[in-house]
């Protein structure tokens, strides 16, 4: 399933600033960053599961917000972009 997944995070200071880190190594670890606090990522169930489960215990539930949209189709079919684009697409092979 492909998902968007944005987030915002009360404060960047002290504990809110690890919690922002947190936040981003998690998401980079199931999808692509799109803008700061935005990833694209196409996830099984089962990987879909185990990354909201992470998020939600990263995060302070009465300060931080974490929005999650899920697509019925391929995200790059419900996408529109304007002005200067992200290195890669989603699904595309990683070239090392």
């Amino acid at each position: 399933m492909d998902i968007l997944l944005t987030y915002d995070i009360a404060d960047t200071e002290g504990s809110g600033a690890a919690r922002l880190r947190e936040v981003a190594r998690l998401c980079e670890k199931y999808g692509e960053r799109v803008q700061l606090s935005v990833f694209e990522c196409r996830l099984s169930p089962t990987r879909f599961a185990q990354m909201m489960g992470e998020v939600q215990d990263a995060i302070d539930g009465q300060r931080d917000s974490v929005i999650v949209y899920r697509f019925a189709g391929e995200i790059g079919d419900a996408r529109l972009r304007f002005g200067r684009t992200g290195g890669r697409e989603l699904g595309d092979p990683w070239v090392v």
